[in-house]
């Protein structure tokens, strides 16, 4: 509820500070007295624009403070989702600076204006004849209902389990698409993957080894004639090298025992001829092994002809790249091939979560239809105690043709107006009156089953005649009892059965006017009813009046 109001420096206020209380309390005055103002200085500190003309000294800042009582309100986790201190007395602070720039404060909390936006909702509902549009609005409909039948938490999680169908439907339908875009290449990918892994490409310097031994093979006549020269200079008998280091071998080994000088040349000589033999050895054995076979260099030739075809195929310009080439396709090729499993898999998720989705709004909606008929009944009892007797009211349930946000429900209040006359929307046959009393009605019946946050009506009995005003009155009081409202009203059947009386008044000072809101006592209450029924020449009929409506 809202505890108390402070405004400085606000269009014809200078200073103002105002406690309210819980029930039901009524604020009057002259029109043009600054009811507007206040109405203004309240919406300033919850978030509307700031305008500087709003500055009643130029050069001062302008301060609205607001502080409210909300333990009852169970909002701990808006406050959480907000990054805000929870606390039970919340207050919150709006400044207008010289400059016009403005800051704004929850529980000294720096805050911007889409904070302000969104906690206001749950602090104060501003109500005039203006916004009864808001009981044509699906969204509201719903929440009235939903609230009336204990669906509010259920709905919460209706929705999170929506949501999960509709992404596992949308993830359904996007892999169909993959696949389906997948299965267009799939043959002529199969066909490269295919060509790539018959291929047999290995993981090595492939294209080097080939192309060294092509070049071997390309020279296999030349180089055989060249080894067999290196074998007959080596092995020739009495001049081949082998013959001669053996003479030069023993020569040595009869002066070795000598000299120590004399044994390491020897075997120094010993090691030489060991090394030629083993030349002369692997000569004759790569000698043995060369063949000039046209076969094989042709086989050679293909197979890196064909590695180069498949490089400049897959615009590439090595072996690696060619063998990540052929894994992506593999990839691709699997991914098509194992798709019906994931396919299935997906499905499956789609059904499953239907199913979880659809039991849920079945809940709902059996919950809905349970309480519409008592919900018609006493708000028709409500609309009758307004003058209102003849109207009937209906809660229109359809089924929808697709899950919404909301079910499988589409809902409409509708209204008959006059006997006779034939249902139809609000909007389309309720004047503004008749939508203020019908607006009044479910807030009524909505505060003895959630925690509403104070509701403040802006003259919404404006135009409704004296009997209408006592019945208005009764059903605000009876509000009061389940929550804080509070009304702005030219009508003294409505002030008189308010608990608080406020009144909103000019006056000039020196060379201002000045606007001021006070709490009237039970004299002044009496005075202030008997000007709104006779005029500012209160007459003693009109204090009688007074005095009998406030039953004093």
């Amino acid at each position: 509820m809202l505890v108390s109001l402070s405004v400085q420096n606000y269009a014809l206020i200078k200073s103002l500070q105002i406690d309210f209380t819980k029930g039901y309390s009524a604020i009057t005055g002259e029109t043009g007295a600054g009811k507007s103002i206040l109405l203004g200085a309240l919406g300033l500190v919850l978030g509307n624009r700031a305008d500087l003309t709003n500055l009643k000294d130029k050069d001062k800042k302008c301060i609205v403070e607001a502080e409210f009582k909300i333990e009852s309100y169970q909002i701990e986790s808006v406050f959480e989702v907000l990054d805000l201190d929870y606390e039970s007395l919340t207050i919150i602070r709006r400044e207008l600076l010289p400059n016009g720039k403005t800051r704004a404060f929850v529980n000294d909390t720096p805050v911007n204006l889409n904070v302000l936006n969104q906690l206001k909702e749950y602090l104060l509902d501003i109500h005039s004849q203006d916004n009864t549009r808001s009981l044509s609005d699906k969204k509201y409909q719903f929440y009235v209902v939903d609230a009336l039948a204990g669906n509010l938490d259920l709905l919460a999680l209706y929705q999170l389990e929506f949501k999960k169908y509709k992404d596992s439907v949308k993830e359904l339908s996007l892999l169909r698409t993959q696949q389906d875009e997948a299965k267009q290449q799939y043959d002529y990918n199969l066909h490269l993957y295919k060509e790539l892994d018959t291929a047999k490409l290995k993981e090595t310097n492939e294209i080097e080894w080939l192309e060294a031994e092509i070049e071997k093979l390309s020279h296999a006549e030349d180089i055989k004639n060249y080894l067999f020269e290196s074998l007959k200079v080596s092995t020739e008998d009495e001049i081949g090298i082998q013959s001669l280091l053996y003479q030069l071998q023993t020569a040595l080994g009869k002066i070795s025992a000598y000299d120590d000088e004399y044994s390491i040349i020897f075997e120094r000589a010993n090691s030489i001829k060991i090394e030629l033999d083993d030349v002369v050895f692997e000569i004759e054995s790569l000698s043995e092994k060369l063949e000039a076979n046209p076969d094989d260099l042709e086989v050679l030739n293909d197979r890196l002809m064909m590695l180069f075809d498949l490089q400049k195929k897959h615009f590439v310009t090595s072996l690696e790249e060619l063998i990540g080439v052929r894994d992506e396709l593999k990839s691709k090729v699997g991914e098509v091939e194992d798709a019906q499993e994931v396919l299935k898999a997906a499905e499956k998720k789609v059904k499953t979560q239907k199913i979880i989705t659809s039991e849920l709004a079945e809940k709902i909606s059996v919950n809905r239809k349970g309480i519409a008929k008592s919900f018609k009944t006493e708000l028709e009892s409500i609309l009758t105690k307004m003058n209102m007797e003849n109207a009937q009211f209906l809660v229109d349930i359809q089924p929808s043709s697709e899950f919404t946000e909301y079910g499988i429900d589409d809902l409409s209040f509708l209204l008959s107006s006059n006997k006779g006359s034939d249902f139809g929307s609000l909007k389309k046959v309720a004047s503004g009156g008749e939508l203020s009393r019908v607006m009044l009605g479910i807030k009524m019946i909505l505060s003895t089953f959630v925690s509403l946050p104070t509701i403040l009506f802006d003259e919404i009995d404006t135009g409704v005649s004296g009997e209408v005003a006592t019945k208005i009155a009764d059903v605000m009081f009876n509000m009061g009892k389940n929550m804080q409202v509070i009304t702005i009203t030219h009508l003294p059947q409505v002030a008189a059965k308010a608990i608080k009386h406020y009144k909103v008044y000019k006056k000039v000072e020196g060379d201002e006017t000045l606007s001021y809101l006070i709490e009237l006592s039970q004299n002044d209450r009496v005075d202030e009813i008997a000007e709104m029924l006779g005029g500012k020449d209160k007459s003693e009929s009109a204090l009688e009046h007074a005095r009998q409506l406030l039953n004093i």
